[in-house]
């Protein structure tokens, strides 16, 4: 039998105590659907364009659209000319928790930021005075800087750090960081893809470490009052709410911000204020969202010297 076929029927009976939510969350992994893709406008919209959209949902941004039909719209020019950006539904679902912070953002910092679809979501949904994309991995900084590029987000600061390097040289500076962390990447079989070892326990294991080792650092650079948004793509309580209470007790001065617009998507694994698309919703293949805030703390300014010797300028020569 294969990985999935052994694992997923002891995933589904953790997850879910009825056996109708255990049989769809089942069939949406083995025998997914397609997905109506959505794009995120970076651009205005041109008043000409007659793409037929489905209607939008209560707490889906209004810088977001689903569109209907067999649309590809990676392959439309107005793509490479930078109006849009394509991205999973499950993406937009995540970011969308950001429409709680009422607060203007001055310095927001993206810590996982390749390929780039949260960075620009932030970039246009809070409109930050510096956004700060940082990508470890050096072979996705290219394309990190292509996205960014291309939908015209040229002031952004472009970092390819260790966040413990970040969290040293720039702490308390940011009213916003962003954590999209690796993950197991469970909710890709719902796309159809391959993921081997997604459910083996080590790799849950590994990355759930990885995770909060992530998430500790960015936590030293979360201002006072400021907050911290922790995202993934996979299904395993080790990676989304047992990581969130591992943070909240790791560091007392944060809380979990509930956000009213998400109510009904409320995680039932647990009473904190953290949110769970599941991909037998037909509305992406998945996610699990936390926002969090800071109490107490201190605040203090971006170290503009570390930025000019650290960051890559937006053009491709300097990769």
């Amino acid at each position: 039998m294969s990985e999935p076929s052994k694992s997923l029927p002891k995933l589904a009976a953790r997850l879910f105590a009825e056996t109708g939510d255990r049989a769809a969350f089942i069939q949406s992994l083995t025998a997914p659907q397609p997905l109506a893709p959505s794009i995120l406008w970076t651009r205005p919209k041109p008043p000409d364009l007659d793409w037929p959209t489905l209607p939008s949902l209560s707490w889906q941004p209004s810088q977001v659209d689903r569109l209907a039909g067999d649309h590809r719209p990676g392959q439309h020019p107005l793509h490479e000319q930078g109006y849009y950006y394509c991205l999973d539904f499950s993406s937009v679902f995540a970011v969308s928790l950001l429409q709680a912070i009422a607060e203007p953002i001055e310095v927001a910092i993206d810590l996982c930021a390749a390929p780039g679809g949260k960075s620009l979501c932030t970039w246009v949904m809070q409109t930050p005075q510096r956004l700060l994309c940082n990508e470890v991995i050096r072979k996705r900084v290219k394309i990190l800087i292509a996205n960014l590029k291309r939908c015209g987000a040229m002031e952004a600061i472009v970092l390819n750090q260790d966040p413990a390097v970040l969290a040293e040289h720039l702490p308390y500076s940011a009213q916003l960081v962003l954590v999209d962390a690796p993950c197991s990447g469970q909710s890709l079989l719902a796309k159809g893809q391959e993921v081997p070892g997604c459910f083996h326990k080590v790799t849950i294991n590994r990355n759930a470490n990885r995770q909060k080792r992530i998430l500790a650092n960015a936590a030293q650079l979360v201002q006072a009052n400021g907050y911290l948004l922790y995202s993934t793509c996979t299904y395993a309580p080790q990676e989304n709410e047992q990581v969130c209470q591992w943070f909240l007790k790791r560091f007392p001065d944060f809380q979990a911000v509930p956000v009213k617009a998400m109510a009904a998507f409320q995680s039932h694994l647990t009473p904190s204020p953290c949110y769970r698309l599941w991909p037998q919703s037909g509305l992406g293949a998945g996610a699990f969202a936390m926002l969090l805030q800071r109490q107490q703390g201190s605040r203090q300014p971006l170290n503009e010297d570390f930025l000019a010797q650290s960051q890559f300028k937006l053009h491709p020569k300097n990769l």
